[in-house]
């Protein structure tokens, strides 16, 4: 039996791959998958990926035929997925050599349906520990509780796949697929789902898993329109916390990040393209007149005076009708 499926995406990181393939192999174990998905890569990653499957045990390679972004790669090795435990790796991250083996027994332990974790980002030589923002660790707690509360940084502040390990009963719930298509954010909808449906979860602070920033590919340093799906990413937050049971004491927070996210955006909207920014803006508008208008006033009144003035400019212009070939 499988104990363990590990998925990981790969789309033009030939520089990096490597890194993350030799972490895999010393994190390999006779009982564990590694679903490594081709996502269409045009530089040398397909051919390490074909190296990589001679000499890893595990691998399980998948190929999509045209390129689907960071969540459709997901679901794919998701659909694919064996094992009674799942995680995910992203190709240009890396392992600590056992550091798997390790998870997989804190999991065991505590017998709960998902573990997070903190971990190490790297910037060039720097490294900084980033925690999961609850500081309780080792106990099991209540997924819902831990959404609130609204006017501080919680564990749906802290979205990274990567960072923890999923019983099968989440997969088996239609709890762990992305949104399809997302080429950013997929990982907001997909963590606050998780959080209202799962019945349990701890934190551990079990290190481990090194997060490279500052990748040149990296949709984050992209400034295209695919950076706009973080509005989509929202809506569908939004949209599913409205139709939660206690709408009345989640939406609050929903809106404070989905505010904070747009705020965010605009203070560095310089590194997109002009048409992509104006369309950012005129987005960032409409969504904000999708809000419910008191949870919004009470959002920006919480923010300090850059951030919320930011958007208070934004909500008074008025909101165009989108343009042919411009998403709504």
């Amino acid at each position: 039996m499988v104990k363990l499926s590990v998925i990981v995406p790969f789309f033009n990181v030939q520089t990096y791959a490597s890194d993350a393939l030799r972490s895999l192999n010393a994190n390999s174990r006779e009982d564990f998958e590694f679903i490594f998905v081709d996502d269409c890569s045009t530089d040398g990653t397909s051919a390490l990926l074909e190296r990589a499957r001679d000499d890893i045990p595990g691998v399980v390679l998948k190929r999509h035929e045209r390129n689907g972004g960071l969540a459709t790669a997901r679901n794919t090795g998701l659909d694919a997925a064996r094992g009674e435990y799942v995680t995910f790796l992203d190709g240009d991250d890396w392992l600590a050599p056992g550091y798997y083996a390790r998870l997989v027994q804190v999991i065991e332990d505590l017998g709960v349906d998902f573990v997070r974790t903190d971990h190490v980002s790297c910037t060039g030589r720097n490294r900084t520990l980033q925690r999961v923002p609850d500081g309780r660790r080792g106990v099991v707690l209540d997924p819902r509780d831990a959404i609130l509360p609204a006017d501080r940084s919680t564990s749906v502040d802290y979205p990274y796949a990567w960072a923890g390990i999923y019983h099968r009963r989440l997969l088996d719930d239609g709890l762990l697929h992305f949104p399809h298509g997302l080429r950013t954010a997929e990982d907001r909808p997909w963590i606050w789902r998780l959080h209202r449906e799962a019945r349990s979860f701890a934190i551990t602070g079990l290190l481990g898993v090194f997060y490279r920033r500052g990748v040149a590919s990296s949709l984050t340093q992209i400034g295209d329109v695919r950076q706009l799906d973080f509005l989509r990413a929202f809506d569908q937050v939004l949209d599913e916390t409205r139709r939660d049971r206690d709408a009345d004491a989640l939406l609050p927070k929903a809106v404070r990040t989905y505010c904070a996210i747009i705020s965010h955006h605009l203070g560095s909207i310089e590194r997109f393209e002009p048409e992509v920014a104006r369309t950012l803006r005129s987005m960032s508008a409409a969504a904000m007149k999708r809000m419910p208008p008191a949870l919004l006033n009470d959002a920006l009144n919480a923010m300090d005076a850059d951030r919320a003035g930011r958007l208070r400019r934004l909500r008074r212009r008025p909101v165009p009708a989108p343009r042919a070939g411009v998403p709504a």
